[in-house]
């Protein structure tokens, strides 16, 4: 059996999921960190590469056509934003996701974000660091009975929903793509969320539509002195009109795991508010979380590779149509 070829853009795999590869007889080449587009074409022409999976990097229509072996890109997580879909539509090449791999991570850091923001964990700690002492006359807030409105009930969004409730928050959520769980309060609008909740946790992908869902005009639907959250991607916030709510104390914090440029630039403003919690897009990497996801990727592309039936949930583009006889065919289970 001719030995096939798998590009892994940026960090290493956990090492169960290298062994997969290893014991299927892929190849597997590494690319170096913070790689741009032109360096991975050029990777995956060199090597004629069978499957990219893609932990960094965007994966436009030079990368995908660079190989003409390209069967699958597996995205090593969820969000697929940086990955020309209609591109790789038009080449018949499935682009795959590790849907649910990182759910449980992703939700724990959203729930420590929570409390962290809701206790000003961080405002405390600071004023104790500057020899300050404010016990007395302080008041403290409580987490049960808090208003939690989340924007997406998937895989993370259900398990911090979930969570959030046995903590003894109050949940709504928006979603209308999905028909949450009973016990849940489902809002048919963005604009009813944002109006009725302490705070707005987001938990949905990065599209078109969505782009800069929270903006000058939405993020002042919010009450005056509540959080915003955001562990999902960083195009869902427009930074500009965020910074100004934070600054005018129409906010009372925010705490940011995705931002519109990653890293952010030097100097952003973000880094002089001290009411914002700011995390280096690391919501899923837990330690169960990142072999979960890089345990699924392999799967995704090894199932590809054998073309097996590729489950519904983890496919990102199902319009695809098969052009190249090597691919697999789309079929769901």
């Amino acid at each position: 059996m001719p030995v096939r070829t798998v590009l892994v853009t940026g960090a290493k795999l956990h090492e169960e999921a290298a062994r997969m590869l290893k014991d299927n007889g892929v190849e597997t080449v590494y690319s170096e960190d913070n790689i741009d587009s032109r360096d991975i074409a050029m990777l995956a022409r060199r090597h004629q590469v069978e499957g990219i999976i893609v932990r960094q990097g965007v994966i436009d229509e030079t990368v995908i056509a660079a190989s003409d072996k390209l069967i699958v890109l597996s995205r090593h997580g969820v969000g697929v934003d940086l990955i020309d879909l209609e591109a790789a539509t038009r080449r018949g090449i499935p682009v795959l996701k590790a849907t649910g791999a990182n759910a449980s991570s992703a939700a724990e850091h959203t729930i420590g974000l929570i409390y962290a923001l809701i206790k000003d964990f961080f405002g405390l700690d600071r004023s104790v660091r500057q020899g300050l002492w404010p016990k007395q006359g302080f008041i403290g807030r409580d987490i049960v009975g808090v208003k939690l409105g989340l924007v997406g009930y998937g895989a993370i969004g259900a398990k911090v929903a979930h969570t959030a409730k046995t903590l003894g928050m109050e949940v709504e959520i928006y979603d209308p793509s999905a028909q949450v769980s009973e016990g849940f309060s489902q809002v048919g609008s963005l604009d009813e969320l944002l109006a009725g909740n302490e705070i707005i946790s987001l938990h949905c992908p990065l599209t078109t539509s969505n782009r800069h869902m929270l903006n000058a005009d939405t993020i002042w639907r919010m009450p005056r002195g509540a959080f915003l959250i955001n562990t999902a991607r960083g195009g869902l916030v427009e930074e500009d009109a965020l910074i100004a709510a934070l600054q005018a104390g129409h906010l009372g914090g925010a705490a940011l795991d995705s931002f519109a440029q990653e890293p952010p630039p030097e100097n952003h403003p973000l880094w002089q508010l001290p009411n914002v919690i700011l995390t280096p897009h690391i919501a899923g990497a837990g330690r169960s979380g990142i072999k979960a996801m890089a345990v699924t990727s392999v799967r995704n592309t090894l199932d590809a590779f054998a073309g097996r039936p590729l489950r519904r949930e983890v496919l990102a583009n199902p319009a695809v149509v098969s052009r190249q006889p090597s691919a697999p065919q789309i079929t769901y289970e």
